[in-house]
């Protein structure tokens, strides 16, 4: 009884701090939320298996790097080189000419000037090489002229038109800026003196086609882009031993990858641009070697077009300002972009040919 009194009156008389103490300990033994294991496993299995197949993956990269290079390299090759290795197929249909709905037929007279600068050039094989009506301004050719399919050199229509009879350009209807060129106005009648080309500007238009196709440009500039891809594989493989990451973090590695990649890109559009310019410039020496007669043709020719394109400046306002210079060259599409030499430059590197002739 006295026990149990003084228990009584123990729980009766509790204090504030009592109180606080008992809750605490109720709270406290109070168990945590967790998550049950079968929910953790099915969270962490889908990790797990992005990690494992990632993993996997780069093994089997690994494992058969150099084959999948040889493979990656042959393919963008492949498609480089494939409208030059079917030009008829494909880049013909897509330069060809028409008039009243049929394609155009090349006719005797440029044909004839096509024939003259098989025979001035000298090529091997010239039954290789095929003439078509094409549309623009100047010629355009593809193909391989060893392989079966030979080569397609397009000769535009304009080409048909003389100082004398400019039927060729007049009777052809030119849109620019969704209007109409009048021949017979001030700047129709410039632009029309710009399309009329000499004979020999003419011959010498197509000739640096013919020996651009002849030394093998087409093949030169599809071996740019493999060369670029391995160039990448070799920066990835330099700079992972130049800084121990062979077997580092796989996010460093990656890293290395994107910065190898870049570089090959870079590479790709600077190898590019310089290919494509060495080969208009010796193509422009090459066709302009055959005479004086090229030469000084060649000369007008850039002279003509750099004229035209002045013109078109003006008729097309400001996306003329965007497209061509003052000087009538063209403007470069980006920094890294600079894919044909400068109409000037061109033009001055046939000018010192002359130079030295009479030197």
């Amino acid at each position: 009884m006295v026990f149990s009194a003084i228990g009584l009156r123990l729980k009766h008389h509790a204090t504030p701090y009592t109180e606080h103490c008992i809750s605490h300990e109720r709270v406290a033994s109070t168990p945590k939320w967790r998550i049950p294991p079968i929910f953790q496993n099915r969270i962490q299995q889908p990790e797990k298996a992005m990690a494992s197949g990632f993993l996997k993956f780069s093994v089997l990269v690994q494992k058969y790097r150099t084959p999948l290079l040889l493979t990656g390299c042959s393919g963008v090759f492949a498609a480089d080189v494939f409208y030059h290795v079917f030009p008829e197929n494909t880049y013909r249909k897509l330069y060809q000419a028409w008039s009243k709905g049929e394609p155009a037929v090349l006719s005797a007279k440029l044909e004839d000037v096509f024939q003259q600068v098989l025979k001035d050039s000298s090529v091997g094989a010239p039954g290789k090489y095929s003439a078509f009506a094409a549309y623009g301004f100047h010629p355009v050719g593809a193909g391989v002229p060893w392989l079966p399919s030979g080569a397609q050199i397009g000769i535009p229509a304009n080409f048909n038109g003389t100082a004398d009879d400019p039927s060729g350009i007049t009777n052809r209807t030119i849109l620019i800026n969704g209007k109409e060129v009048e021949w017979d106005s001030e700047v129709g009648a410039a632009l029309k003196d710009a399309l009329l080309l000499s004979r020999d500007a003419q011959k010498f238009a197509v000739a640096r086609e013919v020996t651009r196709l002849d030394c093998g440009g087409p093949l030169l500039q599809a071996a740019v882009a493999p060369a670029c891809l391995a160039g990448a594989w070799i920066y990835s493989v330099a700079l992972k031993q130049i800084f121990g990451l062979l077997a580092g973090s796989l996010i460093l590695r990656a890293g290395v990858n994107v910065v190898a990649v870049s570089l090959g890109a870079v590479s790709y559009f600077l190898s590019s641009d310089a290919v494509s310019q060495w080969l208009e410039y010796r193509s422009d020496k090459q066709a302009a070697s055959l005479s004086r007669d090229y030469a000084t043709g060649g000369v007008e020719f850039y002279e003509k077009i750099l004229s035209r394109n002045k013109i078109l400046r003006i008729l097309m306002g400001p996306k003329g300002e965007e497209m061509y210079a003052p000087s009538g060259n063209l403007f470069p599409a980006s920094l890294l972009s600079l894919k044909h030499a400068p109409y000037t430059s061109r033009r001055d590197g046939i000018l010192n040919l002359l130079k030295e002739e009479k030197a």
